[in-house]
């Protein structure tokens, strides 16, 4: 995970610098005794969306670029907001979607305008993992930076 650490490292406060570290290196102490999840991102046309992969990768996602190959769908789109994507989402969801039928999908807000930003990305980092994982990791920001999406 030499690009997490890239990003950790640019922060100058030690302080903060080893909070960040101590937080990712939590996960991925308990992601890599995990099987990775088949996940996909899709825009609000239920396009595979490339804009979070990095942190999904990071998070134990296993990235699929086909719906039926997903157990969990995660709904991003770049500067709107997760309420108004509550709007558009049940019109784009299948019956027929594994992540559907097992109730597996999550609508994220757009933090994308802060990746570059070391703490975002990690708090990023942690949504992402308690959506892949849910009961393995609670960080508390569902109904903040995301929501589960229940048909």
């Amino acid at each position: 995970m030499s690009f997490l650490n890239a990003i950790i490292n640019n922060v100058e406060d030690e302080e903060l610098r080893e909070e960040l570290q101590e937080r990712v290196d939590i996960i991925l102490h308990k992601i890599k005794f995990m099987d990775k999840i088949p996940v996909i991102v899709l825009d609000s046309f239920n396009n595979p969306s490339s804009l979070l992969n990095v942190v999904m990768e990071s998070a134990g996602g296993d990235l699929k670029q086909e719906v039926m190959d997903a157990q969990v769908i995660i709904y991003h789109e770049s500067r709107t907001g997760m309420l108004e994507m509550m709007g558009i989402v049940p019109s784009l969801l299948n019956e027929e979607w594994p992540a559907v039928k097992f109730k597996r999908v999550y609508i994220m807000d757009d933090q994308s305008a802060y990746m570059s930003d070391p703490e975002h990305f990690v708090n990023t980092l942690e949504d992402v993992v308690e959506m892949l994982y849910p009961g393995y990791f609670i960080f508390g920001n569902e109904g903040t930076n995301w929501t589960g999406f229940v048909v």
